[in-house]
């Protein structure tokens, strides 16, 4: 057995994304943020055992390659500058030759206890004290940069992480500093965060980052709970067999989404829907222009993945509560379900019944 093979042979089986049962909000979610990785991420909050980590670890396989350029522990971009390492724009800018490969988009996770050092990276004082040389042990933003960050239980994570996952969010990149030593790196990710909303809330700040937040509950009716146990019963049973029946199903998805991806900048959204998605966010009270930005690079991601290269308003309607829900005013007093309230203000503004849209 070849190294690859033993590396396959050992690697821990996943669920495979299409036989999920239900949970579609969070599914489409996901997939449209691998499309369009600026929509910002995706936040996933929801009762416990609903299959949340499940869902984002069977991502994996679905993934597409990208191009980065061989021995850069940052996946630079052998092209666009704000996604180089500072060493490989010189060795671009000095006209040296650089060797690129095509790798699978990585996941990271980010655990809850994680040092600061673990994910911003260490700077090797000595060294560069010594030998005069910048010696960098990259971090999990390193790691992430081009793929996606996942944080389990999100809503726990200390503040002192959520303050560096901020910068990095909000700048594409990643200052690590050390006793007058500074180095920088591209940090631009996928953020994804699960968790209970029992366990606590999430900082403001961070829960604006988020560009979609998908909203998960137990499923109720017996028949299909009964589907998801059986299912999960198979896999524990004989993984592999299992994966091989959804073998299909899985490949025919990661096409759609590697399609989408270069079909992605021919889709059009006419300005009248477009004036009609900032209406919505306006009536709403939605602070900033993020829900505008979001909702329409959502809309056009599935038109996208569905093989349209025109944005039609069954698609806002699919995506608008994922973009919007996280982004109304909290009204203590307000009875209504912040999803429903997009979802009412979004069929006024349009002028259509449910029906229409089936």
């Amino acid at each position: 057995m070849n190294v690859a093979n033993k590396t396959a042979a050992s690697e821990r089986p996943v669920f495979p994304f299409t036989a999920i049962v239900g949970q579609e909000e969070m599914k489409l979610a996901l997939i449209l943020n691998v499309i369009d990785p600026d929509i910002g991420g995706v936040m996933i909050m929801g009762d416990r055992g609903t299959g949340k980590s499940t869902t984002i670890r069977a991502l994996v396989d679905l993934l597409p390659e990208i191009e980065v350029v061989t021995n850069d522990p940052f996946h630079s971009h052998p092209n666009e500058p704000e996604l180089m390492s500072d060493e490989v724009r010189q060795k671009i800018a000095n006209n040296e030759p650089i060797s690129t490969h095509f790798t699978k988009i990585p996941i990271v996770d980010l655990p809850l206890g994680a040092t600061e050092d673990r994910v911003c990276g260490t700077i090797d004082i000595e060294k560069a004290l010594n030998e005069g040389i910048k010696a960098f042990e990259p971090g999990l933003l390193a790691k992430a940069n081009r793929g996606i960050l996942y944080v389990d239980e999100v809503n726990l994570l200390d503040d002192h992480l959520v303050d560096i996952l901020l910068d990095a969010a909000a700048s594409g990149w990643n200052t690590v500093e050390r006793e007058g030593i500074s180095i920088r790196h591209p940090a631009k990710f996928i953020l994804i965060g699960s968790g209970n909303p029992e366990e606590g809330e999430l900082r403001p700040q961070l829960l604006d980052r988020f560009g979609m937040h998908a909203e998960i509950r137990t499923v109720k009716d017996a028949d299909l709970r009964v589907k998801i146990v059986e299912k999960r019963s198979s896999f524990d049973k004989n993984a592999t067999q299992f994966r091989e029946l959804y073998k299909q199903s899985q490949e025919q998805v990661k096409d759609q989404i590697i399609e989408a991806r270069s079909r992605l900048y021919t889709v059009e959204m006419e300005r009248d829907l477009r004036v009609k998605v900032s209406q919505i966010c306006a009536e709403l009270d939605v602070d900033g222009l993020r829900g505008d930005l979001v909702t329409n690079r959502a809309a056009r991601a599935l038109a996208a993945f569905e093989g349209r290269d025109q944005v039609v308003p069954r698609d806002i309607y699919r995506i608008i509560v994922l973009c919007l829900r996280h982004r109304l005013r909290k009204d203590p007093l307000e009875s209504i379900d912040s999803g429903s309230r997009v979802e009412e203000k979004f069929f006024q503004v349009f002028g259509l019944a449910e029906k229409e849209l089936v």
